[in-house]
């Protein structure tokens, strides 16, 4: 993995993609196990948790479906603190089991958001999956179920992760090394 260049700014190596499928694959153990016989809904946040989803899908062996909601937050490197729905629920997660699936929790303000909104639909149970999680960003206080990386509080790119539209393709994990 060498030093990469994305519009103006430079990232250096920081998870390899094996490392990065070997922790999503213990992850899909744990909900295996911890999800099995409840039938959940799995609902990924696009653009950014595209790979993560499919990487996980393909370990799960509990019976499950999946569906995507489109939310934008990030202008650049950082938050914007402005959430848009783009594209909505379209599934009746009533009484059921809700794991969300997203790239990256730092602040938290894209999953109070999400919450809110998923709330509104009466799931039985709503959890929170990310790929990557900012301990030191996060001021919320929705507990984060399962995660597989606690990271620094960089700005990072690759495997499904932007910085403005571009790095989305890269299959390692990169951070800003200005």
């Amino acid at each position: 993995m060498d030093k990469i260049k994305l519009h103006d700014k430079y990232f250096e190596p920081y998870l390899d993609q094996n490392e990065i499928e070997s922790k999503i694959k213990l992850m899909a153990d744990k909900m295996n196990s911890d999800l099995a016989g409840k039938n959940p809904i799995f609902l990924g946040i696009l653009n950014g948790s595209f790979m993560f989803a499919a990487e996980l899908f393909k370990n799960l062996n509990i019976d499950c479906s999946i569906s995507f909601l489109k939310l934008a937050s990030y202008q650049g490197t950082s938050s914007s603190g402005n959430i848009k729905q783009l594209i909505g629920l379209n599934e009746n997660i009533s009484g059921k089991t809700v794991v969300i699936l997203e790239d990256i929790i730092d602040t938290g303000i894209t999953m109070e958001n999400i919450i809110k909104q998923l709330k509104g639909f009466d799931p039985e149970r709503i959890l929170i999956s990310t790929l990557l999680y900012k301990p030191k960003a996060y001021n919320n206080c929705y507990p984060i179920d399962y995660y597989c990386f606690d990271i620094p509080n960089d700005f990072i790119v690759g495997y499904g992760l932007d910085y403005d539209g571009f790095g989305r393709n890269l299959k390692h994990i990169y951070k800003i090394s200005e």
